[in-house]
């Protein structure tokens, strides 16, 4: 894979990561003790995804299991579809108070759901090939 491709998508996955994990668990968490709780979880988790990202996807030759597949196909999908959710209406309608709510509620969840079944068929084309 391209650096700037892995770049680009290592990008899109650190930040749904990131925005994703902010916002959603401590939503009912009192501003007060939730900003630097949240800001450490979120940092945590959007690196651990990054570095995730990162290493599986440098090595084509690389094995990977059906877990392994599944995750890259579901952290890639639901990454660019919780962007293009989350700052696509920003971008488009910023008057629109609720627009990010389609990344954290639609384009993310079903992004990350629609990539998990697009890695598990491809672990399933691809898992009888011998590595070369």
């Amino acid at each position: 894979m391209h650096a700037l491709v892995r770049i680009l998508l290592l990008f899109a996955v650190v930040s749904a990561s990131y925005f994703f994990v902010y916002w959603l668990p401590f939503v009912f968490v009192p501003l007060e003790a939730r900003e630097g709780v949240a800001s450490l979880a979120a940092l945590l988790c959007a690196v651990l995804a990054g570095r995730f990202l990162w290493r599986h996807t440098g090595h084509p030759a690389r094995p990977k299991g059906l877990l392994a597949s599944m995750a890259i196909g579901a952290l890639v999908l639901g990454g660019i579809g919780f962007c293009a959710g989350f700052f696509g209406p920003l971008l488009l309608a910023p008057q629109a108070n609720q627009g990010p709510l389609l990344g954290l509620f639609i384009t993310g969840p079903l992004g990350f759901v629609l990539g998990a079944i697009g890695g598990l068929v491809h672990w399933w084309r691809h898992r009888d090939r011998p590595l070369s």
